[in-house]
């Protein structure tokens, strides 16, 4: 009966597939669901390709993904307990001599497989996604700079700049009749008037010039309480980006971005800076943690599917979706007390795995010797926390 690949392993594990995958497409969903109007106002307002949301989508996707393979390990390995105790065959096992350690190997084995594709997700895919999300809004902001443009419409994809154009030239591309205010300047509005201009730069560097043509400026400040006016010929003025800059004001790497060899590279450097150190530091535990975090919550889902009620799985649900607040809750604290220096990084990140796995392994302990713990307490508190926050 030890066998790993004995009937009951493989039921046990089979049985774990189907609520995993759903959960992975029901989670995805939802945090997805969060990108909707960004994705919404790309595709109208800014004309970007279907190709280049799909990929911005796709490269955003191993970030979530960290998240949601842990959360869905333990979802999966909780219905398929559920259902095999609404079924009486957990009770059917029981009897046929069967302790409920002997249920725990298919789930150890499947919670390791999420560790593993989560150690994959976190060490390679978030820092290569990463990469390839920054050149691609690079590409986007770039190639769809001009279409963006519209006549006889008040652009403002630039910083602290609008534009307005009257008409674009189809096949020059050059402007007509264009109107500039622009704020960059404090306690000064400046408003340029041009009869014709040429957008001209280095798109690769982000580095945008409006060449203007015969026009005037007209220089407000508002601490003097006077105005003048220039007229010119030629006239550049420079171009912010708006929504990308914030994405790719540095050239080098975050510590997200970074993979494993190239974090220990960055943490060896900066040793003599501790908040950067610490910060760094809680990056590098993070990406093991996060993985392992599978086998935490695993454990902690079976004998929450044994002992809950079988005459009703939303309970049994509901304590597994608290249980994964609670986590991503002390995972959140930990992280603010780890980057301002409160809490060495090492026990932040490790600290919402240890408390999850601990308390798993004493439900299982319990389980296994029929003390089953009572969770009666766990509605009340949710009744009570929901009429708090609405109060608040």
């Amino acid at each position: 009966m030890n066998n790993p690949f004995s009937i009951l392993n493989r039921y046990l594990f089979v049985e774990m597939l189907p609520p995993f995958f759903i959960n992975m497409a029901f989670f995805s969903f939802i945090f997805l669901m969060k990108q909707l109007l960004e994705i919404t106002d790309m595709i109208v307002n800014h004309n970007v390709s279907f190709a280049h949301v799909f990929l911005l989508l796709a490269y955003t996707t191993p970030y979530f993904f960290q998240y949601v393979i842990p959360m869905s390990v333990m979802m999966a390995v909780l219905l398929a307990l559920l259902r095999m105790s609404g079924d009486n065959e957990v009770l059917a096992i029981k009897a046929g001599g069967l302790s409920v350690y002997r249920m725990l190997p298919p789930v150890l084995a499947f919670s390791l497989l999420g560790t593993l594709i989560t150690g994959y997700i976190t060490i390679v895919g978030v820092p290569l996604s990463a990469e390839r999300f920054k050149k691609l809004v690079l590409d986007v902001a770039t190639t769809n700079l001009d279409v963006s443009l519209k006549e006889r419409t008040f652009n403002d994809n630039f910083k602290d700049v609008i534009l307005y154009v009257n008409k674009i030239d189809p096949n020059s591309g050059s402007l007509q009749n264009v109107l500039i205010e622009d704020r960059r300047t404090p306690n000064a509005h400046n408003t340029v008037v041009a009869s014709t201009g040429v957008l001209v730069g280095e798109p690769e560097k982000l580095i945008y010039h409006l060449r203007l043509y015969n026009g005037t400026i007209n220089q407000l400040d508002v601490k003097k309480r006077s105005s003048h006016t220039i007229h010119f010929k030629t006239y550049d003025i420079r171009l912010d980006l708006k929504d990308v800059m914030s994405v790719v004001s540095e050239s080098h790497k975050t510590p997200n971005e970074m993979t494993l060899t190239e974090l220990t590279e960055y943490l060896n450097t900066v040793r003599d800076r501790k908040n950067v150190y610490d910060s760094a530091l809680l990056k590098y535990h993070k990406k093991f943690s996060l993985p392992v975090a599978c086998l935490a919550m695993g454990v902690l889902a079976l004998p929450l599917g044994i002992v809950s009620r079988r005459s009703n799985k939303a309970y049994g649900i509901g304590l597994c979706l608290f249980y994964f607040l609670l986590y991503y809750i002390l995972l959140t604290v930990g992280t603010t007390l780890g980057e301002n220096g409160s809490c060495p990084p090492l026990i932040a990140m490790w600290v919402p795995n240890i408390t999850l796995g601990g308390f798993g392994v004493l439900l299982l302990v319990r389980s296994a010797k029929e003390k089953h713990l009572s969770f009666d307490w766990f509605w009340p508190v949710v009744d009570k926390t929901i009429k708090w926050v609405g109060k608040k």
